[in-house]
């Protein structure tokens, strides 16, 4: 009879701190995930989204404010698999509401759940980002979730439901207008995230 196999090692904070500077780590389940930084068309649809909402939603600047938005924040949420572990995941984008987060906090990571969060696809981070990332989004109660692929040229808008699931997704494609949650008082001209 050969040998039961070995249960995998858990990967640890102290696995992803070793991760090399020029790449993202992400510890979900307890798997180390280490990706290279966006390439740059991802990279540009990210900051354009993070201007368009970040001037009237965070600045204030002809929006209602009101909002803190980041680029790329290292989040921990508890793992419910390993007490006292944490799971760390970096959206592309994320924002709180002032009310919930008036200040930003002094770490160099959030531990409470964004009220938003965005990610941009691509070829080596969906599977991740929608099957691993979006399930832990939901169950730590973050209530909307973008998904922009700058190839397919969509966004796709998801809200929580109850019992911490999303519901059915609204997807947006090419030069679309569109007025989404949470930030419905702007019409975003999606043109804008795919010009060159």
């Amino acid at each position: 009879m050969g040998q039961a196999a070995e249960k995998p090692r858990r990967a640890t904070y102290a696995d992803l701190e070793a991760a090399p500077p020029n790449k993202v780590a992400e510890l979900i389940h307890g798997v180390l995930h280490v990706m290279p930084r966006p390439a740059p068309r991802h990279a540009r649809v990210a900051s354009r989204l993070g201007a368009k909402l970040g001037s009237p939603f965070d600045l204030g600047d002809g929006g209602p404010g009101g909002w803190q938005i980041l680029i790329e924040p290292e989040i921990h949420f508890p793992d419910p698999a390993s007490p006292g572990d944490v799971e760390v995941l970096v959206p592309d984008l994320a924002g709180w509401r002032v009310e919930r987060m008036p200040e930003l906090p002094e770490a160099a990571y959030f531990s409470l759940a964004p009220d938003w969060i965005c990610e941009v696809l691509s070829s080596s981070t969906e599977k991740v980002d929608r099957e691993e990332k979006m399930p832990i989004y939901a169950r730590e109660g973050v209530r909307h979730a973008w998904l922009v692929d700058p190839i397919q040229r969509t966004l796709e808008v998801h809200v929580l439901a109850h019992r911490r699931t999303w519901g059915p997704a609204a997807t947006y494609h090419d030069n679309a207008r569109v007025r989404v949650e949470p930030f419905e008082t702007l019409e975003l001209d999606l043109s804008v995230l795919w010009a060159r």
